[in-house]
């Protein structure tokens, strides 16, 4: 039997990881969802343009979808959204995250309110093991976003690999970077038909008082 399935997604190793993850399960995913900030027109967590999801779903072959909200009418707008992907048959949510019951607990409250299934195929997953998996199978993704309370600028632009964690972990960051200190933006792998052909800026841009990115555009 089918299982389609919609990816909750950021755009960055994780929601990837989880699409690839969750088609080995015999999921098939027919929709990307990335949730927008109404304020600045950017995804929320990794600070994508549009134009950027609109790449990544045309080089892997599938539909994505935008959802636009204030802050306040994130979750309300999640659920609209993943309703309307029940509506076209789509009965289970994929979700990237690892070991945060908090953010286990929203994923499947919102689904359960939209009558589909959250799927978390790398749940309890040991967090170095999967930086290591993502490598193996040959994704590539760069550094974008990092917590200058966490990081140093110096990871900004830099591709995820055996050399690059390392780094990570010497410098006392966690290594999957799951309490936030950084995010990452994959541009190859084995779920994309043709790498996305990306820009990365060399500047350092600072976002308030404990963030930076790099530029990404086309």
């Amino acid at each position: 039997m089918m299982k389609n399935c919609f990816v909750s997604w950021s755009g960055g190793k994780d929601s990837c990881l989880a699409f690839y993850k969750a088609m080995e399960q015999g999921y098939s995913p027919k929709k990307l969802i990335t949730m927008f900030s109404m304020e600045n027109k950017i995804s929320t967590s990794h600070r994508l343009k549009e134009e950027i999801i609109k790449a990544q779903s045309d080089a892997i072959d599938i539909d994505y979808s935008i959802g636009s909200a204030l802050f306040n009418d994130y979750e309300k707008i999640f659920i609209s959204n993943i309703k309307e992907f029940r509506n076209q048959g789509i009965e289970y949510g994929i979700f990237g995250d690892i070991d945060i019951d908090e953010h286990r607990q929203w994923e499947e409250n919102v689904c359960n309110k939209a009558s589909v299934t959250a799927v978390l195929p790398l749940w309890n997953r040991d967090r170095k093991e999967l930086v290591k998996e993502f490598i193996d199978l040959g994704f590539k993704a760069k550094i974008v976003v990092i917590n200058t309370s966490l990081m140093d600028v110096r990871f900004l632009g830099q591709d995820l690999s055996y050399s690059m964690i390392k780094e990570i972990e010497e410098y006392g960051a966690d290594i999957c970077g799951e309490n936030g200190e950084y995010h990452t933006l994959v541009y190859d792998g084995p779920v994309f038909k043709k790498p996305v052909d990306l820009k990365f800026g060399d500047e350092i841009i600072p976002v308030g008082d404990m963030w930076a990115q790099i530029d990404v555009s086309m």
